[in-house]
């Protein structure tokens, strides 16, 4: 029998309005025993169900909700049904050659990442209730969905915070972990093994898509390009010079392999660079480019860092608008889970306001939908914020 766990009277309304977590300062007690990892039940103070989780008491995360449903059984056939509904709705939102398969709790899979890679999958685990269910997913992938092969990335640092070690390594017999995989006409080498996350960033694919139009021969520079993904975008759009910079040679080495992938590597250079320290010189040199884009990692990955996090990006947008011709377009882009959409949007106007030039909204994107957003667990689920403007 399921050891039942009750919140505090009056707490736990997210949990109740749909949200998956419970936090170890929302729980009243509980009756019966227990092991991390056990699935549990929740209840209300009244003593009305709630839903049953994983049970992490190492973890703030005390409980993920995996089903609102009392008679639902966590077994393979439950991951069956809750990947089959994930793949069903991929199919009709994107190109699923290569897409994010699973997004945790946007997915009612809370703690599991996985990316697919043409036949091959990366699986992320991120709580220790998941992660005993892994190998029933593998299985199910393989019997399923057509795995070649399954590679497991589960070395990111919030596992720590769950009493768990960082591991990552082959779930299927072992495979070559460097593929090749295409999106939007781009060809890209995928490490899967060393590459950042899951080997490749899968949530801009329609905002690289969204910068074609207005990268047509013109003159563009990509800041922070990590993979060249937005770089080689414009390249194959028809660009008629891009500049990739990254602060890593690993990055730019790798990027200059991925253009020679597309038969780019003529237009499409790459440099290795600090990015705020080349943006202060290009600056100062009086540099202007059609299209400036600026892509950084997260400047902030904790709600108290926000206030520094605001500094850092009305820094680089002030920069990186400067470098924009007039007429030309900026497209920057925030990956900062508690950098909200206002905070962005106010960090781009001072920086405007300060370098003396007006903006025009072209667009407004958030990550692509095979990364949905649930509106009941939108703090987690929602992250990507990417603008494009003309510059006047």
């Amino acid at each position: 029998m399921a050891c039942k766990f009750y919140l505090d009277k009056g707490r736990g309304k997210r949990t109740l309005s749909g949200h998956p977590w419970v936090f170890s300062t929302e729980i009243q007690g509980y009756d019966g025993e227990y092991t991390n990892g056990d699935i549990v039940e929740v209840y209300t103070a009244e003593d009305k169900f709630i839903g049953k989780g994983y049970i992490n008491d190492a973890s703030q995360i005390s409980i993920r909700i995996m089903t609102r449903d009392i008679n639902e059984e966590i077994d393979k056939e439950f991951f069956r049904k809750r990947l089959k509904d994930a793949w069903e709705y991929r199919k009709k939102v994107v190109d699923t050659c290569s897409c994010r398969f699973i997004f945790g709790e946007a997915d009612f899979l809370p703690g599991i990442v996985i990316d697919k890679f043409e036949d091959v999958y990366v699986i992320q685990s991120l709580a220790l209730g998941i992660d005993q269910y892994k190998q029933i997913i593998v299985d199910i992938l393989v019997e399923e969905y057509g795995a070649r092969g399954v590679y497991e990335r589960s070395d990111a640092q919030v596992r720590l915070k769950e009493g768990m070690e960082l591991k990552k390594g082959f779930l299927t017999e072992p495979f070559e972990t460097m593929i090749t995989i295409e999106e939007n006409g781009v060809k890209y080498n995928v490490d899967i093994e060393n590459g950042q996350k899951t080997g490749f960033f899968l949530d801009q694919k329609e905002n690289r898509k969204a910068i074609h139009k207005i990268c047509k021969d013109a003159d563009v520079i990509d800041v922070f390009t990590h993979t060249g993904s937005f770089a080689l975008n414009a390249g194959i759009a028809g660009a008629k010079s891009v500049l990739g910079i990254d602060i890593s040679q690993h990055a730019v080495d790798f990027c200059r392999k991925n253009a020679e992938l597309n038969n780019l590597e003529d237009t499409v250079k790459f440099e290795c660079h600090d990015a705020f320290e080349i943006l202060k010189e290009l600056n100062y040199e009086k540099k202007e480019y059609d299209v400036v884009i600026l892509d950084p990692p997260a400047f902030t990955k904790a709600r108290e860092t926000i206030r520094n996090a605001k500094k850092g990006y009305k820094k680089i947008n002030f920069r990186g608008i400067k470098l924009v011709k007039k007429g030309g377009y900026l497209v920057t882009a925030s990956c900062s889970h508690f950098m909200d959409p206002q905070s962005f949007k106010e960090a781009i106007y001072e920086a405007a306001r300060d370098a003396g030039r007006l903006l025009r909204q072209v667009e407004f994107k958030t990550q692509a939908p095979d990364h949905p957003i649930l509106w009941t667990a939108d703090e987690e689920s929602y992250y990507l914020k990417f603008f494009i403007f003309q510059v006047i």
